[in-house]
């Protein structure tokens, strides 16, 4: 590519951003967020009082719909969504995360950060690293351990392994609290959320109600929160360092939306707007589905592949491209 033609990339996605700088879009939006704040926090109250006065274990499915939400209220503190400052995000990040859910804050944004900075990336982005699924041919031909266990029928076991996510998100964690930046103060929240979480069970429930509440909740938090961010990037094109493209297309020619009313942005906490979340991560969640129109016709205008898809179908093509990519080790 030569020296001006990258250039007019660059250039393309300036032009896109005074547009939606211009259209307002991204201005907090303090209103959305206190009232959303308020019903997240009151699910997840509402779930464990249930549960004191019911026993009931059926609660546990509550409770873990509630994580899965407070998981998206941390992911939109992780990008300033909701407050500009680092501290006041970074602070009731970890209380989101360590506290209330059990999972890292300072591990989990440096991965996320990574994801950003190089989706779909086979050698930079965490999320499609060949531990448990291969996400290419090339990974299947190079796999090792579990992955070349399983890889070969790993569509087959995407649902299945996506109940374990919850026990994989804690247990890595806990594994990496030596290595994050607060190392104290997440480790006190972190093991505060642990020895919290099994006393309460334990205390409410006689030792096999309380081992199965813990089951059912922690797998339908792992596939709920599974089932937010498959859809998005799962099945699209996978980059390596053979591949020299701009921040915009990046961004674009990796992502997926999923096409679906307010109750499908609500469910997914905006991540359904994959796209315009990707190229503009600061923006509240909200603004993104005004935001979407804009970024689609603007590709359109420089020609560049703008890909949606209904829920179920973004999964038959994820699932479709897991077969494909595990051939290798069915042969």
């Amino acid at each position: 590519m030569t020296a001006l033609a990258q250039a007019e990339r660059t250039t393309d996605f300036a032009v896109l951003t005074q547009r939606i700088r211009a259209a307002g879009l991204l201005e907090r939006r303090p209103w959305y967020y206190t009232v959303r704040l308020t019903l997240v926090f009151a699910l997840y109250a509402g779930a464990w009082t249930g549960l004191v006065l019911t026993h009931s274990l059926w609660f546990g499915v509550l409770l873990g719909v509630a994580f899965a939400q407070v998981a998206l209220v941390a992911h939109d503190l992780a990008h300033k969504q909701i407050f500009r400052g680092r501290r006041l995000s970074e602070g009731l990040g970890m209380v989101a995360g360590n506290l209330m859910m059990g999972m890292s804050y300072g591990w989990w944004m440096n991965k996320h950060t990574r994801h950003h900075a190089n989706p779909n990336h086979e050698d930079h982005d965490p999320d499609v690293a060949p531990d448990i699924i291969v996400w290419s041919t090339r990974q299947a031909e190079q796999a090792r351990g579990p992955a070349r266990l399983i890889g070969g029928h790993q569509a087959l076991l995407f649902f299945p392994l996506l109940l374990l996510e919850g026990f994989n998100l804690h247990v890595s964690s806990l594994r990496a609290l030596p290595t994050v930046k607060r190392r104290g103060l997440e480790s006190v929240l972190l093991w505060g959320h642990v020895v919290g979480y099994l006393a309460a069970v334990f205390l409410i429930l006689p030792p096999l109600p309380a081992i199965g509440f813990i089951l059912i909740h922690q797998c339908v938090f792992g596939l709920y929160l599974g089932m937010t961010f498959a859809p998005n990037h799962k099945g699209m094109p996978m980059l390596t360092a053979a591949d020299e493209l701009d921040f915009l297309r990046k961004q674009v020619l990796t992502s997926r939306n999923v096409r679906g009313g307010r109750w499908l942005d609500a469910a997914l906490g905006g991540l359904n707007l994959q796209i315009e979340h990707h190229l503009f991560p600061s923006m509240p969640a909200p603004n993104l589905r005004k935001a979407q129109p804009i970024v689609e016709r603007y590709c359109a205008e420089i020609g560049v592949p703008y890909r949606s898809a209904t829920f179920v179908g973004s999964y038959v093509q994820a699932l479709r491209h897991l077969h494909e990519a595990g051939a290798p080790l069915r042969r």
